[in-house]
Formats: C-alpha cells, structure tokens, sequence
C-alpha cells in the first residue's frame, strides 16, 4: 500500500512515533513505580492497541462503552469513571471494571452496594488548584461539578473507600508547575490520602513533550508514594499520542477574498473539533515561517469560521496538492461525526518497516446509519 494510492482525507498514525513516546513512559514508570492507564477519552483507536499494551497498564474511561472497549480491547486494568452513572450504566461495567470511581459522594453511596466485592472503590476530589490554559477545560472553574470539594467531604466516607482519583491538569508541560499540585493535594488531603491502597492523579501530564524533566517528575511520583504509602496512576491520553499522527487533506480549490483561502477536502468541524471548540490553530508540516506565501487552510464545511490556520509556504499552493496537518491524534477520532455529510477520513498506520495497514474507513452507509435506522410507517 502507497501512501500517495491513498484517497484523502484520512489519518495516518506513525508506529515509530508512537513507539518513541511510549519508551518514555515505560522510563517513567521503572524510575517511580507509577502505573499508566491510557485515557480513551482522548483516543481509543483500538487497531494499534497491541503496540501500545506492552507499555501501559490498562485503560481508564470516561462513559461504559469506553470500559467495555478497555476492556475487550486492551486490557489490564480497566479503570471505570464518570461525571454521572446511571444504575444500568454501574450495573453493565461493574463486572468488568477493576475500579470504579464515582464523582460524588451522592453517587456513591447510591451505588456502591452494586460494585462491593466486584471492583475496587474510588472517588474523584476536586482540590480547587489545576493547571489549565483556557476556562472550558479547567476542573477547578467556578462552580465546576466535577469531583468534591474539601469542605463538602464527608470524612466517614473514607472508612470504605479503596483509592481516590484526582483530575486537574490540561497539557501540563511544566513539571514544577505539576509538583506545586501534588504539594498541594498533599497538605489538603494527607490525612485522607493515608487511609487509602490508590490515588489516580488523573491525565495532562505531558512528560513527552521534548524537553520535559522527566526524572524530576519520576522522583516526585515516587516521593508522595511513599509518604502516604498509595500506588499512584497517572491516565494519559495527549502524552502517549501527540506528534504520531497527520490529518491529510488535499487542496481542492483556491480562493481569494482580500486574503487567499486554500479549501481542503476536510473541516474542523467535523474531523479536528478542538481545532474550533479551543481556537487552537493547526500546524501544518509543509509551511514555513519564513515563507512569502500566505494562505487561510479552509475548510470545506458550510461554516463560515471553520478553518484549520492560518499560514505561510515557500511557494504557492496548488489545486490537487497535499497538506499535512500534524499532531492530530488526540480527540480527533473519538469525536469524527458526519457534519454536512462530508467524508470521514480513513485511519492508517505505517508501521516500523515502512508498510501501511489500514484500521478503519467509512462509507455513504455509516452516515445512512447514523441518523436513522427505521423509517416511520
């Protein structure tokens, strides 16, 4: 299979890549002893699985029909969460799951009678600091519902609770910045946290990112182990994924209205939502800082905004060329919907050796389906 046989719009997610990001993990892991869950919210391509599991732990999810693909898919451990369960959503994951972690102490205690004696006990806190560069993604917004705060915690409720989770970082690459959060936990909930087996530490660790000290957040993962005698996790989703995977797209026509808009046979809307939801341009591999020639990258949706950057090349772009647009792994494919009918990409992977495999693609049926299956009679 050749890539340039390929038909766009499609991902393509770099075996090698993957492969260099996840040997950092492994890293992190021996020096603290943490375990890692992998974040399906974040991506759940269940086709490239098998590279990853010798390097993770498990997996940790958001919504029961993440757990259920944890858990036939991946393996390990199976960490089950959310914001709100439903008794038919504990009673489906209760006995596939290894722990189950409930956002409130309501829950809880409505629950928990079906998980004892199935899976391991958790409770999600939220300890009002975070790190987090914009509102929407921030767990310690104002009146945010995610997790209980210190002065709500009914302190009897750790007499049976196995392990808490905590969530509050969003791509985090400043591990001093990490290490004031954890001091942070520590002198808030110490006390709490030394009647426990587990604390989760939740995901947006990038200790991928290059550059990243490392070793400095392994020696203060394996610090505040041992002062409140817990196994820690940390779930990661972006630090496992990010700079694997290209969006590519083909310019299908130019236009020019005082500026030239390149349109791609792709949109944001669509097939790279956080590109529009966080206002976060995307870069693309074959554009230059220094180059003379600007262009918007436009989508191909009907939405006036939806655009992927703005951007310049050293030479002018082309009807039929290609465009790379990188970093696209992450809540990219778990969020593909079929927004104006248009084509969702096929997902490859191109392998160590160079061979491409294809994992997943889609046809005029899928969207048929998607919005209905029976008619009215």
């Amino acid at each position: 299979m050749n890539k340039t046989d390929l038909k766009t719009p499609f991902f393509m997610i770099d075996e090698e890549k993957l492969i260099a990001n996840l040997e950092k993990a492994k890293l992190l892991k021996e020096l603290s002893g943490v375990k890692l869950v992998l974040a399906l919210k974040c991506f759940s391509t269940w086709g490239v699985f098998d590279i990853i599991k010798p390097y993770l732990d498990g997996t940790t999810s958001s919504g029961p029909y993440e757990v259920k693909l944890g858990y036939e898919t991946f393996g390990g451990e199976t960490h089950a969460y959310s914001v709100g369960y439903s008794e038919d959503d504990v009673k489906e994951v209760a006995d596939i799951c290894d722990k189950m972690i409930f956002n409130s102490q309501s829950q809880l205690a409505a629950y928990r009678h079906l998980v004892e004696g199935k899976a391991s006990l958790g409770l999600r806190l939220n300890p009002g600091v975070s790190y987090a560069g914009q509102d929407l993604a921030n767990p310690a917004r104002k009146f945010s519902r995610l997790g209980v705060q210190a002065d709500n915690i009914d302190p009897s409720v750790f007499e049976t609770l196995d392990g808490v989770m905590f969530h509050m970082n969003c791509e985090n690459k400043d591990v001093d910045a990490f290490i004031a959060l954890l001091d942070a936990i520590s002198e808030q909930f110490g006390p709490y946290l030394n009647k426990l087996d587990w604390v989760s530490l939740g995901g947006g660790v990038f200790f991928t990112w290059p550059g990243y000290q490392l070793e400095k957040l392994a020696a203060a993962l394996k610090a505040f182990s041992e002062k409140h005698g817990v196994q820690l996790y940390l779930e990661p989703g972006e630090a496992i994924i990010t700079k694997t995977t290209d969006l590519v797209v083909t310019v299908v026509d130019i236009v020019e209205n005082e500026v030239k808009t390149a349109i791609v046979d792709s949109a944001t809307e669509a097939h790279r939502l956080d590109t529009l939801i966080y206002d976060e341009p995307a870069s693309i591999a074959e554009a230059s800082d220094s180059g003379d020639h600007q262009y918007v990258i436009g989508s191909c949706s009907c939405l006036a905004g939806d655009q992927f950057c703005v951007t310049q090349f050293e030479q002018p772009l082309e009807i039929g060329q290609r465009l790379h647009i990188m970093d696209s792994a992450g809540y990219t494919m778990v969020k593909l919907n079929w927004f104006n009918g248009l084509k969702m990409p096929s997902v490859y992977c191109q392998r160590q050796n160079g061979d491409i495999e294809k994992l997943n693609e889609f046809g005029y049926d899928d969207f048929k389906r998607s919005l209905s299956q029976w008619s009215v009679s």
